[in-house]
């Protein structure tokens, strides 16, 4: 019964979230993205709203990236779906047992996760993949609900330097002391917190980072190993 009651908390929690047009900015750009579109989706109708997290509500890691993409979540409604970088990410969270399918292409694919749940710092795409100070303020009330809401949740995965100072905001905003000097980000940095949960870095699995051999494959898997040991040191 908790199981479902979560799940009704984050139903109602998505609703608000995708309502949301405190920004702006943001509001005009992800609106201008959506009517635009881009050559190879142009008989697509864009989801052109803020997008929620997705995943499991019993989630044991909660892996946190920048924003939707423009022609992927902006595109699709589902964090890290329908471009390049959700290829990359979903395929290792499918090798680590996380996801059951390396593809994730539109919500009704029959896509679930397992023990994880993806969710962002902005909910709205921004120019140039650039938010600013003021618009990750107002969408982090939807990052603490979400978390609160996901009470299981054992490790902190940031995707990207964003993430990570995310992460450490919430954290810091739920009563939880941040050391000095503050825990830097960077691929593999671990923080392991008296009493969790433990915050993991990650590089983004941007085109950018993936195309150049920033961020590999066998890099990610690591990164996702190390969480599945923290999440469940006995084992699933």
């Amino acid at each position: 019964m908790s199981r479902l009651r979560d799940a009704a908390s984050l139903s109602a929690l998505e609703a608000r979230i995708i309502r949301c047009r405190l920004c702006p900015r943001l509001v005009a750009w992800r609106e201008r993205v959506a009517r635009v579109r881009r050559r190879a989706f142009r008989d697509e109708v864009y989801w052109g709203r803020p997008v929620p997290g997705f995943g499991d509500p019993s989630a044991a890691i909660v892996l946190v990236g920048l924003a939707p993409g423009a022609h992927g979540a902006n595109r699709t409604g589902r964090m890290f779906t329908g471009d390049r970088s959700g290829d990359f990410l979903y395929g290792a969270l499918h090798r680590a047992g996380l996801a059951s399918s390396p593809l994730s292409r539109s919500p009704g694919d029959g896509l679930a996760l397992r023990g994880a749940f993806i969710t962002a710092a902005c909910r709205c795409v921004p120019p140039d993949n650039r938010p600013t100070p003021a618009e990750l303020a107002r969408c982090a009330p939807f990052l603490d609900a979400e978390l609160s809401l996901l009470g299981g949740v054992r490790v902190l995965l940031a995707l990207g330097a964003i993430g990570w100072e995310a992460i450490l905001a919430h954290l810091a905003r739920a009563g939880r002391p941040i050391p000095r000097p503050r825990p830097r980000f960077g691929h593999g940095a671990e923080w392991l917190p008296p009493g969790g949960p433990a915050v993991l870095g990650s590089y983004h699995p941007s085109q950018q980072n993936t195309n150049t051999g920033r961020l590999t494959p066998a890099m990610i898997d690591a990164v996702l190993a190390r969480a599945l040991e923290l999440a469940f040191p006995g084992g699933r």
